[in-house]
C-alpha cells in the first residue's frame, strides 16, 4: 500500500475517532442534563406532593376542630374558615363586614390595630347560639385569626348551677328558720306559757324532718350525677312490692286506693338501691298530688326486651305547658300544695337520673284535673 494512502487512511480513522469522541461527550453532557432535569422534576413533584399533604393535613385538622376558625386578611376578606365556624355563624363567611357579627368585626379591627388579642362574647346565628371568640393578630400586615367556640351549653349549665344554688339555699333556709323560731318560742314558753310547748315542739319536729329529707335528696342526687355501680341483677317486681308496702299506711291515711298489678318480668341490670329510689319517688309523687277518694295504680309488665313500669294517679294533673320542666331540680307546678304536702321538689329529678343511668326512658301523659301517668321503660338484663 502506498504511504500516501496509509497516511490518508490513518488520518481518516483519527478524524472518525475524534468525531465519535466529540459525539460521545456531547451525548454524555446531554444525558447528564437530562438526568439533572429528571431529578429536578422529581424534586418538584415531591415538593408539590408535600404541599398537598400539608394542605390536606391542615384541612383535616381544621375540619375536625370544635372551635371555629376564621382567617381575616388586611382587606377584610376572609381567607379561610372551617366547618365549625360556618355552623356557628350559620353561613360561610366571605368578608368581615357582611357575614360576621358586629362584635366580631370590632374585635378583629382592635386586634389588627393594637397588635394584641381581643376577647368577645356574642349571641348569634339562627337558632340563637352564644359564641365566645378571641381575635389574634398573626402577622405585621394586619391579618387576624378569629378563634370562636360555642358556649351555649356552658352558659345553660352555669344558669342551672346558679338556679340550683339559689333554690337549694332557699329550700334549706325555710325549714331552718322555722326550726329556729320554734326553738326560741319553746324556750320563752317554758316559763311564760308551758301549754304551747307541745304545739311548737310538733312544728319543730315537722320542719326538722323536712330539712332532713331535703339534705337526703340532695345527697342522692349528687351521687346519681356522678354515676354508680350498676352490676346487680335486680328483680323489679320485688322492688315495687316492697316499696308499695311502705306506702300502704300513707295511702290509707290520705283516703286513697293503692293498687298494684305485677306481672312476672325479666331482671334489670343495675342498682337495687337506685331502682327503689325510682319507684319510691314516683309513687310518693302520685300520692302527694292525689286528693282523698282518688287512686294510684302501679303496674309492671314485660314488652320484648324491656321492662315497663307504670305509675298512674287520678290526681290534680299537670298543665301541658309545664310538662317539659317537671324533671328540673326544685321545680314545682304548684308550690303552695308542695309545701303543704312536704315535698322537696327533687323527687322527679332523682327519678329521671335513675332512669337515664339504667339506659331507660320515661314518658309522661297528664290532663289537668284528671291525673297523670308515668311510664318507665328499662332494658331487661341480658342473660
Amino acid at each position: 500500500m502506498e504511504p500516501v494512502v496509509v497516511v490518508s487512511l490513518v488520518l481518516a480513522v483519527a478524524a472518525a475517532i475524534a468525531i465519535a469522541v466529540r459525539e460521545r461527550r456531547s451525548a454524555d453532557r446531554s444525558q447528564h442534563a437530562v438526568e439533572l432535569l429528571r431529578r429536578s422534576a422529581e424534586g418538584l413533584q415531591e415538593h408539590v406532593r408535600s404541599l398537598d399533604e400539608d394542605r390536606s393535613t391542615m384541612g383535616n385538622v381544621l375540619s375536625s376542630m370544635e372551635e371555629g376558625v376564621v382567617l381575616v386578611a388586611p382587606t377584610s376578606r376572609v381567607r379561610l374558615s372551617n366547618a365549625a365556624a360556618e355552623r356557628l355563624l350559620g353561613t360561610r363567611p366571605l368578608t368581615v363586614s357582611e357575614q360576621l357579627p358586629m362584635a366580631f368585626q370590632e374585635a378583629a379591627r382592635k386586634a389588627a390595630a393594637g397588635g394584641t388579642a381581643v376577647g368577645v362574647e356574642v349571641e348569634t346565628g339562627s337558632p340563637s347560639r352564644w359564641a365566645r371568640a378571641a381575635a389574634i393578630p398573626v402577622s405585621d400586615d394586619g391579618s387576624v385569626l378569629l378563634v370562636m367556640r360555642d358556649v351555649t351549653e356552658a352558659k345553660r349549665l352555669e344558669a342551672v348551677r346558679r338556679d340550683f344554688v339559689a333554690n337549694a339555699s332557699h329550700e334549706l333556709k325555710t325549714p331552718a328558720a322555722s326550726i329556729q323560731a320554734a326553738g326560741e318560742t319553746i324556750r320563752a314558753a317554758a316559763q311564760d306559757d308551758p301549754s304551747v310547748i307541745p304545739r311548737f315542739a310538733e312544728q319543730l319536729e315537722r320542719e326538722a324532718i323536712r330539712l332532713s329529707r331535703i339534705v337526703s335528696d340532695l345527697l342522692d342526687l349528687s351521687r346519681l350525677e356522678t354515676g354508680d355501680e350498676l352490676d346487680e341483677e335486680v328483680g323489679l317486681d320485688q322492688v315495687v312490692k316492697e316499696e308499695l308496702d311502705r306506702f300502704e299506711e300513707a295511702a290509707r291515711d290520705g283516703g286513697l286506693t293503692l293498687s298494684m298489678d305485677l306481672a312476672s318480668v325479666p331482671s334489670v341490670r343495675g342498682s337495687a338501691r337506685d331502682l327503689s329510689l325510682l319507684v319510691r319517688n314516683l309513687v310518693d309523687n302520685a300520692i302527694r298530688y292525689t286528693r282523698p277518694g282518688g287512686r294510684v295504680d302501679v303496674s309492671l309488665s314485660g314488652e320484648g326486651e324491656e321492662v315497663v313500669l307504670s305509675v298512674a294517679d287520678t290526681g290534680v294533673g299537670i298543665p301541658t305547658r309545664e310538662l317539659p320542666r317537671i324533671f328540673e331540680r326544685f321545680y314545682r307546678v304548684d308550690r303552695a300544695r308542695s309545701r303543704e304536702t312536704g315535698g322537696t321538689g327533687l323527687g322527679l329529678s332523682i327519678a329521671k337520673h335513675v332512669i337515664e343511668n339504667h339506659g331507660g326512658t320515661v314518658n309522661v301523659a297528664s290532663e289537668l284535673g284528671r291525673g297523670t301517668r308515668f311510664e318507665v321503660r328499662l332494658p331487661a338484663a341480658v342473660t
